[in-house]
């Protein structure tokens, strides 16, 4: 994006509203997401600070008057200047605090959107963080009036919001002081710290100097400073965006700098509950999701748009996964005919690339519900490309036996084989077209069901041909008749067997199939039960450093809060990883039963194609062993040739 554009407006009316526009745009993101988004009183310099990290000296409007410039919330996605494969996506916040506004709570959804969007929160404030400007920060404390964790009543669950809540930041503008407390020098983050001390005390005058306080000690995993000094002169402050920047504070430009760096550096990338990283697409999901949500009086709840998310997703990642198997299998298809372990082969190479593609975009699906689809329509996908190769190969061997039998057939019509002798002129012939055609076939899948059909059609001017032949004896007739049943049955039995290899292969690629999609499954539990973890711990440690911090300062009272609260953190952990472990062991074992059928089908066919070969009626004749030799040797040579047995 070469400028920002608006992401959520506020209407005419002051309702949020999403542009369709903006939300185009973040589909078309399919890599990671760093998102930041800046908040605090309108005209304090939000936007400059968000140019500066587009790189561009213009971008976010930066008002010159006393009147609120940016409305609603603006984006502008960037490619991240140290993250290669992520994009840099900056949200600039309309101005808190602008008198003009009517609806009194539109600032704290303003600031309850940028907190579920971002996955790092910029406070933009001028001065110094005193009393004054904490006080203005009473949106962080009606937090819990616009999210909510899950949509059971489970109570204090606030307590969870460090697991999601973004990285903190307090940006303080033309800061004038020094850094000293109790005259000895201290760094912004001891600055941010000690501004943010708790008073010991009951009374509801220290409640409520505590309460937003508390608030962003609890509820933000991480906490940074940067104070900035005046930039410029007074009289150039106006037209910042267009000062040279020799023009601009060294010191200012140093702290800048700083910040863009921590920004780059230290920003991570935006993850939905459970660890899910946040793509551009479904960023954009989000922001939908939410506005609609929040306009519509409701409140959302982290879970329930996790679970919404993860519906869509899901849905798309079958469909990519399906798109990869079928431009694969497409590609193939313009070589058919081709045997069937090629096609085999590239059915469990495409399906084990189509399950990737799936595992890599899909999360939650716990109990296995779009992994099953994946696999059904693949599965009904390869059935469809094996019928086209078949009728591919009985095409291509009805054509190659047309165009071999062409002359017998000009020689029947002729009569050639009308006389004495004919019939053994017919065997011949035929008997070459055969063996042609067993080179040319090249084993393809319907080669020995179409050559049967052949052998059988050609069996009626057979019967003519030797019933009308007078040079043959009736016992020689007899001994013909046999023969050509040998043979025909040995053709059968040749067919039978060919499709046995093709189930038996088909079977092969299935297990391969299966023993692929359970690899994958166990990596992407491992991956997930990983995330899961990595954000506890993330919680937890930053827990365990508001507890340390609140022993230091003498409230024993509050840290043994704490640790009850930090006991029942761990055992929901606990809970949530067991539940999602049961859940991975359950979808697998339904894999497997599902394989397990599809074997059980394939073994029974299996077994009655057998139970037909060895079942079929052998023709009776005094000639056992030559027709003993014709089903066993099938039609690949000497079935017609040699003397006649007499």
């Amino acid at each position: 994006m070469d400028t920002p554009v608006c992401l959520i407006d506020t209407g005419s009316e002051g309702k949020l509203c999403v542009q369709e526009s903006a939300l185009q745009i973040l589909q078309q993101i399919q890599e990671p997401v760093v998102v930041v988004a800046v908040v605090g009183l309108y005209r304090t310099g939000k936007s400059y600070l968000m140019n500066r990290l587009a790189g561009k000296q213009t971008g976010f409007a930066l008002g010159n008057t006393i009147e609120s410039k940016t409305k609603g919330i603006w984006m502008w996605c960037v490619s991240h200047p140290t993250k290669a494969g992520t994009t840099l996506v900056l949200l600039d916040t309309e101005g808190l605090g602008d008198v003009n506004k009517g609806d009194s709570k539109h600032d704290t959804k303003i600031f309850s959107l940028a907190v579920l969007l971002s996955s790092t929160l910029v406070l933009n404030s001028r001065g110094t963080i005193d009393n004054r400007a904490i006080e203005d920060l009473q949106y962080v404390t009606e937090l819990t009036e616009y999210i909510k964790v899950k949509s059971s009543d489970e109570g204090e669950e606030d307590s969870e919001f460090v697991k999601f809540f973004p990285s903190f930041i307090w940006a303080v503008r033309d800061f004038t002081l020094e850094n000293k407390i109790n005259g000895k020098y201290v760094t912004e983050d001891q600055y941010l710290d000690y501004a943010l001390k708790l008073k010991p005390g009951t009374s509801r005058t220290v409640k409520e100097f505590n309460l937003p306080r508390e608030c962003i000690r609890n509820y933000f995993p991480s906490r940074k400073c940067f104070t900035f000094p005046f930039p410029t002169n007074p009289e150039n402050v106006s037209r910042l965006e267009s000062l040279d920047p020799a023009d601009l504070s060294p010191d200012f430009q140093k702290v800048s700098d700083h910040f863009c760096k921590f920004i780059f550096d230290r920003s991570e990338v935006k993850k939905l509950k459970d660890g899910h990283t946040v793509t551009g697409r479904v960023l954009g999901q989000l922001v939908k999701t939410y506005v609609d949500t929040i306009s519509s009086g409701e409140v959302p709840f982290l879970e329930n748009a996790v679970i919404a998310m993860s519906l869509i997703e899901n849905e798309s990642a079958v469909k990519e996964g399906i798109q990869v198997y079928k431009s694969g299998m497409e590609k193939l298809k313009d070589s058919f005919p081709v045997e069937m372990k090629e096609v085999s082969s590239e059915h469990q190479r495409l399906s084990s690339l189509a399950t990737q593609v799936f595992m890599k975009r899909s999360f939650k699906d716990n109990e296995g519900i779009f992994m099953k689809c994946l696999e059904e329509d693949i599965n009904k996908l390869f059935d469809g490309y094996l019928c086209q190769n078949e009728e591919a190969s009985k095409k291509r061997c009805e054509n190659l036996l047309s165009s071999l039998s062409a002359p017998m057939t000009e020689k029947l019509k002729k009569g050639f084989y009308a006389r004495s002798g004919g019939y053994v002129l017919f065997s011949q012939d035929l008997e070459d077209i055969v063996k042609e055609y067993k080179i040319k076939a090249n084993n393809g899948v319907k080669a020995e069901d179409t050559l049967e059909e052949f052998l059988k059609q050609k069996c009626v001017d057979s019967n003519a041909i030797l019933q009308a032949d007078k040079k043959l004896t009736e016992k020689e007739k007899k001994i013909m008749e046999e023969r050509e049943k040998a043979v025909l049955l040995a053709q059968e039995i040749n067919t039978k067997e060919q499709k046995q290899r093709q189930l038996e292969e088909k079977m092969e690629a299935e297990r391969r199939s299966n023993e692929e999609r359970m690899i994958q499954m166990k990596e992407k539990m491992d991956e997930e039960i990983r995330l899961q973890r990595e954000e506890a711990k993330r919680a937890m440690d930053s827990k365990l450093r508001e507890q340390a911090d609140l022993l230091e300062k003498g409230f024993e009272e509050k840290a043994e809060r704490m640790t009850k609260e930090m006991e029942d953190f761990r055992r929901k952990n606990k809970e949530a990883e067991k539940k999602s472990d049961q859940l991975f062991k359950n979808m697998i074992e339904n894999m497997n039963k599902r394989h397990d059928e599809t074997k059980k089908l394939m073994m029974r066919q299996h077994s009655e194609q057998m139970k037909a070969i060895m079942s079929m009626p052998r023709p009776k004749s005094d000639s056992s062993s030559l027709i003993l030799r014709l089903i066993i040797g099938g039609l690949s040579s000497g079935l017609f040739s040699g003397p006649c047995p007499r």
